[in-house]
């Protein structure tokens, strides 16, 4: 923290602190002092509910000032004034490093028993796959489903399609490092809209979703020519890219003419981010493992 707003912060800790003790102090010495016992501010309820005009006990103006005392104390101790770290050394980073330490020195050699596993005999396993479905249950849920089918945009990893690969390294690549999926808009390239309606009809027939008609197979070559780099020549796809097959029935983003029109005029960008720094490579392997078993199941 730069140290005008190191000063800003403590000066404007200090000063309200001040302020609270002369509100207290000031709010004890207004109101009736000396009331008769009967005397009421004039306020009915209910027919015969009043409200007598005492002051507040004594001891309910003191708990203010305990609570004043004891917040000065906690920021005394606790950092509460700018770079001021406090008595006792306590920092929002410590504490998660010391807690984070205190998980990996539970769990590490847990995780580790697991990783040093064949990873096909890893994926099999009841006790390890446990452990994978709880980090899956943690860190994958929010794009991937707490069912692990996905939604639009997002795969499902509960069928045998695989964009990137199926094996433990593309596997454990997808998890640690991330994947960005690009697809180029090819609306310009393709020249009209007629012709984009046409190649999404084509790359339908494909997959057996409908016939092309003349229109739409004469885009066999358009899609050789512009396509076939990623897709390949057939429309199988290359894992090695990230290119998807275009000849099964399972669709990332869907498999309407509207769909596919948007794919093809816009483009798509798919990422997944990276969790290698966060889970390690034990649990990277693990969690590995266990989403390779949602595929055999």
């Amino acid at each position: 923290m730069p140290a005008f707003w190191h000063w800003f912060v403590a000066a404007g800790t200090i000063v309200f602190i001040i302020w609270c003790v002369w509100l207290v102090s000031w709010s004890s010495k207004q109101g009736p002092q000396n009331v008769a016992d009967d005397d009421v501010v004039g306020h009915k309820w209910d027919g015969d509910l009043e409200e007598w005009n005492n002051p507040a006990p004594r001891w309910w103006l003191y708990l203010y000032f305990i609570t004043i005392a004891w917040g000065i104390g906690y920021m005394l101790a606790y950092p509460g004034f700018g770079n001021y770290e406090g008595m006792l050394g306590w920092s929002q980073q410590g504490q998660y490093e010391a807690e984070m330490q205190a998980a990996a020195d539970n769990y590490e050699p847990i995780y580790e028993k697991f990783a040093a596993m064949d990873f096909a005999d890893l994926a099999k396993n009841d006790e390890a796959l446990a452990l994978g479905g709880s980090l899956y249950a943690s860190y994958c849920t929010t794009c991937h489903g707490s069912d692990a089918r996905g939604a639009a945009g997002y795969p499902n990893l509960a069928d045998n399609d695989w964009l990137w690969g199926s094996t433990e390294q593309a596997i454990i690549t997808s998890i640690a490092n991330g994947r960005n999926a690009i697809m180029t808009p090819w609306a310009q390239v393709l020249g009209s809209d007629e012709a984009v309606t046409n190649m999404a009809k084509y790359v339908r027939s494909l997959s057996g979703i409908e016939d092309a008609d003349n229109a739409a197979q004469a885009m066999q070559q358009p899609f050789t020519t512009y396509c076939a780099a990623c897709h390949m020549p057939d429309g199988t796809g290359n894992q090695l890219l990230g290119a998807p097959n275009l000849t099964d029935d399972i669709w990332l983003y869907g498999s309407s003419i509207d769909t596919i029109r948007t794919t093809i005029n816009e483009g798509r960008q798919g990422q997944m981010p990276p969790h290698g720094d966060l889970l390690g490579d034990n649990r990277t392997k693990i969690l590995a493992a266990y989403v390779y078993s949602l595929s055999q199941n």
